[in-house]
């Protein structure tokens, strides 16, 4: 992975993620961050709230440290965030299983309408 590659993905990161680390810390520790997403086979957390913790440790990390492992999960993280607005339910989205989906992996959509 080159250094432009490396930059560009850190600019998609920050602009599709738009929670603190504090923000999704504390929604991941709610009933409703671990009542949604879909686990694998054998294991107790969903894949949504696993990549919300790897997504809060990335924010905690000095640029210098991240590896091209964690640029690969923010390239994720950043396609799934993308798919998810794009499918956006109508209505009040407030207490829906989609916003919690999406709040799990760093993007809160009710703050894009707050902008």
């Amino acid at each position: 992975m080159t250094e432009d590659e490396r930059k560009q993905i850190r600019a998609e990161f920050r602009d599709a993620v738009n929670m603190s680390p504090a923000e999704l810390d504390d929604w991941l520790d709610t009933a409703e961050s671990k009542g949604v997403g879909w686990t694998r086979e054998g294991e107790d957390e969903a894949i949504g709230h696993k990549s919300g913790r790897r997504i809060v440790a990335i924010k905690r990390h000095t640029v210098d440290s991240l590896t091209d492992d964690d640029h690969t999960h923010m390239r994720k993280v950043v396609g799934y965030i993308h798919r998810h607005l794009a499918q956006r339910p109508a209505g009040d989205v407030r207490d829906t299983r989609w916003r919690y989906s999406l709040m799990n992996w760093g993007h809160d959509p009710l703050k894009d309408e707050t902008d």
